[in-house]
């Protein structure tokens, strides 16, 4: 869907690639499931961005069966810069994207955007 709208899309399981994706492309939004396959889970990999400051910069939306409170607040403690709760719309993921992507004051101008 994201892929459609004109944003480079590229996908990782496991929470170490994803970190090292992250690292390597530099992209304008990262989505973290809460629940990634391996030892790290999204909100360590989220932390991880956080703590680097070649990646500190990058948008990040928490994606989540978890929907607590409790929850919630975890993701933002973790420097999520947003928490989605599934089940969600098509609609209200790309309105979450485009929204982090336009507060990133790097890309604000830029109508074309990677998300990974």
């Amino acid at each position: 869907m994201l892929s459609r709208d004109g944003h480079r899309v590229l996908m990782a399981s496991e929470g170490a690639t994803a970190l090292d994706m992250a690292r390597r492309w530099l992209p304008d939004a990262v989505l973290l499931d809460v629940s990634l396959l391996g030892p790290m889970t999204g909100l360590d990999v989220c932390r991880a961005l956080r703590a680097d400051p070649a990646t500190a910069g990058i948008a990040i939306l928490m994606l989540s069966g978890w929907a607590f409170e409790s929850d919630v607040a975890a993701g933002h403690a973790a420097g999520a810069d947003g928490y989605l709760a599934k089940p969600f719309g098509n609609a209200e993921l790309r309105t979450r994207v485009q929204e982090l992507i336009d507060r990133t004051p790097a890309h604000s101008d830029d109508p074309r955007t990677e998300v990974r």
